[in-house]
């Protein structure tokens, strides 16, 4: 099994495993409050029912020593016992960096970020927050987009990349302009989200073009918010301005 060309199937019964293996320990050393937290996260991040995230891990519940009986009735899959058999000795965090690699949408660079954060403690640096900030709600978006009505008739362009103060950005047919779609994660029914300064500027520039998708209750089961032309609707946003000290290393050559 190449970990560099696993299936979608075999990234969520990696998945699975290791919420069946570590149980709560597993749960809070990825940043997750609960199981339904993580098999909604990780189910979205990996464009999948979270409910087969947790089918999975029942699947495993029997081969591990947690308090739950899981599908202990039936014979564990074939495809399933291959991954417990390569993975089921695995430590927490060799596993852990396995499932994120398996998850994370640009995983070098995305574990380059994570591990430069984690010298910053005022930064936000667990799998589950990165996840619910990034791809899980992108991919809430991707998937639900059709079904809004202001976007019917629209096709999608991913920019997420471009570092265009946007992520998506739709296009119809019937219309000369674009739409940028900038997609946000909250964990709970309330929070709050941000916008960086290129964001604002964009909001700013392209007005009832620009809409702010909030994905949230990641915790419970995930809804989502629209709001068009954000900067003059309900939300409200406040500047906030952070000194910031840059820290440079200097070598004669």
């Amino acid at each position: 099994m190449n970990e560099n060309l696993l299936t979608v199937r075999e990234k969520s019964i990696i998945a699975a495993l290791y919420l069946s293996k570590f149980d709560l320990d597993g749960l809070s050393y990825l940043g997750f409050n609960s199981f339904k937290e993580a098999f909604n996260i990780i189910g979205l991040a990996l464009g999948v029912s979270p409910k087969s995230i947790q089918n999975y891990r029942d699947e495993f519940d029997p081969l591990f020593p947690n308090a739950r009986l899981g599908w202990h009735k039936r014979t564990t899959r074939d495809y399933c016992k291959l991954v417990y058999e390569k993975y089921k000795n695995f430590d927490m965090d060799t596993l852990s960096r396995i499932l994120k690699k398996s998850l994370y949408k640009n995983p070098d660079i995305d574990m380059l970020i994570e591990q430069t954060m984690e010298v910053d403690s005022d930064m936000e640096t667990s799998f589950a927050k990165r996840l619910i900030t990034g791809q899980s709600a992108e991919n809430y978006f991707i998937n639900q987009f059709q079904n809004i009505e202001a976007f019917i008739g629209y096709s999608m362009e991913d920019t997420t990349s471009l570092g265009c103060g946007f992520d998506f950005k739709l296009s119809s047919l019937a219309e000369k302009n674009f739409l940028a779609i900038e997609v946000k994660g909250v964990n709970e029914l309330h929070g709050s989200i941000s916008l960086t300064q290129k964001e604002y500027s964009v909001a700013k520039i392209l007005g009832d073009r620009y809409f702010i998708f909030i994905v949230k209750n990641f915790k419970e089961t995930p809804i989502h918010e629209l709001y068009n032309n954000p900067l003059e609707s309900s939300l409200l946003f406040t500047k906030n301005e952070r000194r910031v000290i840059q820290v440079i290393w200097n070598s004669p050559i």
